[in-house]
């Protein structure tokens, strides 16, 4: 059985900002299950027994080689793609890089770009989720303003 497809998934993606406030995507490539060539916030599924932190932390060191530093936690998004018929619950988080590292393309099957971005200037086409995810962090930091 698949998740996402035979059984609704659960899913993590990070918000990865840097010095500068700008956001970490990666563009999908042809070879992904869903959301071909389109940019989003990096992260994947959460294995069987997984805690969602340590989930996103496994992710994001296996695609792009980084570890990271956890500073806030979302609450759980739906990410439904009723076109390739799938259905994710996505749990979103912000998080820095720890130390000096920089974030490289590590599966290169399954990512074909990768860039910082600034807030109002980000690539396209955006990932729903990412986008979402996008708008509720911004909206939340807007509210701490």
């Amino acid at each position: 059985m698949k998740p996402g497809i035979d059984h609704i998934g659960v899913a993590v993606c990070a918000l990865i900002l840097n010095e500068n406030k700008e956001i970490f995507l990666a563009k999908r490539s042809q070879n992904c299950r869903n959301g071909k060539g389109y940019w989003e916030a990096p992260g994947g599924k959460v294995e069987f027994g997984e805690r969602l932190a340590d989930a996103i932390k496994r992710e994001i060191y296996e695609e792009h080689g980084v570890e990271i530093e956890i500073l806030k936690q979302f609450p759980a998004m739906d990410h439904i793609v009723p076109e390739e018929q799938q259905h994710w619950v996505t749990t979103a988080f912000v998080v820095g890089i720890e130390g000096e590292q920089a974030p490289k393309i590590m599966e290169s099957d399954k990512c074909d770009a990768v860039g910082f971005f600034a807030l109002d200037n980000l690539p396209q086409p955006l990932a729903s989720i990412t986008k979402i995810d996008i708008d509720y962090f911004i909206k939340q930091r807007s509210l701490q303003d």
